[in-house]
Parts: C-alpha cells; sequence; structure tokens
C-alpha cells in the first residue's frame, strides 16, 4: 500500500499520528524510531525557519512560548512551498484568532510589518526617478500625473504604534511607544529594507496612488493635514518612485 502526500504530510506534523500504513524501510519494515526522529527534525527546521522570519515578534512573547507557539502554527499552516523564505505568510492571521496573544493586540501587524521587510528584501531591483525628475515648469501638468511605486515598496497601516514598538526593539535607548495609530512605509534604496513612519495622511496618500490615483487624487485623499514635502522627501531617500506617467 503506498502512501499518498497528504498523509504522510499529516502524519509528519502530527506527532499523535502512528507512521502512516504503508510507510516501510527497503527491507520492508515499519520503523517508528527513525520516523518519530525525522518528525522532530522536520518540526524544528520549521521552527527555525518561523524563529528567523519573525525576531521581532519572537523577541516580544519570548524564546520558549514562541516555540510552543510555533509548533501550533506549523501544524496549521505547513510550508506550500519549497522557498522557505516565504514560510509565515499567515502568521498575521493567525496571531489575531490565537487565544494566548489575543490581549497583545499589535503583534499581528508587528508580524504584517515583519513579512513586509522580507517581502521588500527579495522584491526586483527596480530604477528609481531622479530628485530633478519632479521638476517641471506646468505644476498643474504634475498633479495630474500618476506615480508608480517600486517593487520594493510596502506599506503596513496600523492602529498601534507599531513604527515605536519596531524602533523599541530593534534599537537600543529608543523612546517607549506612546498609543497612537501609525502607519509605516518600507523601502529598499540599496540592499536593505528601510522602515519609515509616515506623516498623517502618508497611508491614505500611499494607497491612492498604488490604486491609481493622479497625484492631486492621491493628495486630497490624504487629508488637510498631509504634508507632501515631508512625504516627497521619504520616497525620494528611500527609492520608492518608479517613474511618474503623464508628466512631459
Amino acid at each position: 500500500m503506498s502512501v499518498s502526500q497528504t498523509q504522510f504530510r499529516q502524519a509528519i506534523l502530527d506527532p499523535d499520528m502512528n507512521v502512516p500504513v504503508g510507510l516501510t524501510d527497503p527491507q520492508g519494515r515499519t520503523d517508528a524510531k527513525r520516523f518519530a526522529v525525522y518528525r522532530n527534525n522536520v518540526a524544528v527546521s520549521l521552527t527555525e525557519a518561523l524563529e528567523t522570519a519573525f525576531p521581532i515578534i519572537r523577541k516580544l512573547v519570548g524564546d520558549e512560548f514562541f516555540k510552543a507557539m510555533a509548533g501550533v502554527f506549523l501544524r496549521q499552516h505547513p510550508p506550500t512551498s519549497a522557498l522557505m523564505m516565504f514560510y509565515g505568510s499567515q502568521m498575521p492571521d493567525f496571531l489575531e484568532s490565537f487565544e494566548p496573544v489575543l490581549h497583545l493586540g499589535y503583534l499581528p501587524d508587528m508580524a504584517r510589518l515583519e513579512l513586509a521587510l522580507r517581502r521588500s528584501y527579495h522584491a526586483a531591483d527596480a530604477a528609481p526617478i531622479k530628485p530633478d525628475d519632479l521638476q517641471t515648469p506646468d505644476p498643474d501638468q504634475l498633479m495630474r500625473a500618476r506615480i508608480s511605486l517600486a517593487p520594493a515598496v510596502q506599506l503596513i497601516r496600523s492602529d498601534w504604534p507599531i513604527h515605536s514598538i519596531w524602533l523599541a526593539n530593534t534599537q537600543d535607548n529608543a523612546p517607549n511607544p506612546q498609543m497612537q495609530a501609525q502607519d509605516v512605509l518600507i523601502t529598499r534604496p540599496e540592499f536593505d529594507p528601510q522602515v519609515n513612519v509616515l506623516p498623517a495622511g502618508g497611508g491614505a496618500f500611499v494607497m491612492a496612488l498604488a490604486g491609481g490615483e493622479t497625484l492631486a487624487g492621491a493628495i486630497t485623499a490624504a487629508g488637510k493635514k498631509f504634508d507632501l514635502a515631508a512625504m516627497l522627501g521619504i520616497f525620494l531617500a528611500g527609492g520608492a518612485i518608479l517613474r511618474i506617467d503623464g508628466k512631459e
């Protein structure tokens, strides 16, 4: 009797399951001990992949708790790709329903930020515009233009001080987070992604641009407190603008 991939995967991820019927060594024998070692090695490898992917989450909940939580996660969400750099994409949704951490409401957004950093790091290279490309004798023409963002750009909008929490867990002497919503933009000016906290209205501005709005439309979506100069400064420093369509 042959063993299906589904049966094998279920048995590998469930420590309470017996060796699947039909799974034998070349001599036709069932070796439960060898299978248990293999099962443990798989769980350890997946846990290590999650530890690498979510270092801030791990720091926030502690090593021991993270390992236990990873054991629950990896059994609910086994890998769907051989590329382990993308493993863990379901972590934000998992954290939103994992009862032991429901009191830590910021964890799902922190997981989204850590995922965004990975996606930015692995995104395709793209040459950004130069600052002079924003100069034009006709400002109205620029307002009618549409801005395309680089593949490495990632936006996280949060009801929590997600940038401040990230900073407090990555830099010494960072200020204590104050309870406020924060929007974060990930840019990659060179090789390593950067985390930027956005000015008021910045998240709505970026979302509008990504949705195909003109520059004028995105400014309107950002609201009256929006600082366009500060936003463009973040874009240019981070190499975030890929092209400007409609500007001559």
